[in-house]
């Protein structure tokens, strides 16, 4: 086997998986603290091209668990900063960026039929029924990410259809929100660790710093690669060479 920066990786999927992953377009809704892991993993695993989208830049209050924000980075849109960074690690890589928020408003923009995969990242319920929707109508594979912020246990993470989630608030919203479209199953990745408190909860307007999740560097991180990691297996699993 000629040796390059994906050996390691062909040493457990196989040389033709690699290739299906080499030719395979994988769009990325959300490059936050979760969707940021989940194209870092998906870049260094030799997916050959990957659409970006998101309407924010990077801020202050990202730093604490965002891979791609760095005080270098701050202020810069954060689909360009992680198409810098995947150009980077793999300078064959094939990487468009849509600076915008994806809604109801802006479905139409994305042509899911040309996606082997799609990744929900997002933090809207609106904008996540909606990728289920557009990717149920097209048959493309999506995987969604359920609530990461106000968690403190990345152990407490699974892979399971949405009808079988438990604990998680975001999971119940999107069951009934799924239901009124007729879609009752959808792969998730959720937690199923009971949202905490936030300390600040007791101090003065609590109200208003609740409408904030908290968030760590070591949950949303563990949920975007274990969302890579679905999908690369699924890819690698479910798809001939072009």
């Amino acid at each position: 086997m000629k040796e390059n920066q994906f050996s390691r990786t062909a040493l457990l999927l196989g040389e033709k998986e690699m290739e299906v992953l080499a030719h395979s377009r994988v769009a990325v809704f959300g490059i936050g603290g979760v969707g940021g892991y989940v194209v870092e993993a998906l870049a260094r695993s030799g997916v050959g091209a990957l659409d970006l989208i998101d309407n924010d830049t990077v801020s202050l209050t990202n730093l604490n668990r965002q891979i791609i924000a760095l005080h270098s980075t701050l202020g810069m849109p954060k689909v360009e900063v992680a198409k810098a960074r995947c150009l980077d690690i793999n300078p064959e890589i094939q990487v468009r960026t849509w600076q915008c928020f994806y809604l109801p408003d802006t479905a139409e923009q994305f042509d899911f039929t040309r996606y082997d995969y799609v990744v929900d990242a997002i933090d809207t319920v609106e904008g996540k029924v909606q990728l289920a929707v557009q990717a149920t109508r097209t048959g493309t594979p999506i995987i969604s990410c359920m609530g990461a912020g106000n968690k403190l246990d990345p152990t407490r993470f699974q892979v399971a259809d949405l009808s079988k989630t438990t604990v998680c608030p975001l999971a119940r919203a999107m069951r009934t929100q799924l239901r009124k479209q007729g879609i009752y199953h959808l792969k998730v990745v959720y937690s199923t660790e009971e949202p905490v408190v936030h300390k600040a909860a007791t101090e003065e307007d609590p109200g208003q710093r609740r409408s904030l999740p908290g968030s760590t560097a070591f949950v949303p991180s563990v949920a975007g690669l274990i969302l890579a990691g679905e999908v690369i297996k699924d890819l690698a699993a479910g798809k001939e060479t072009p």
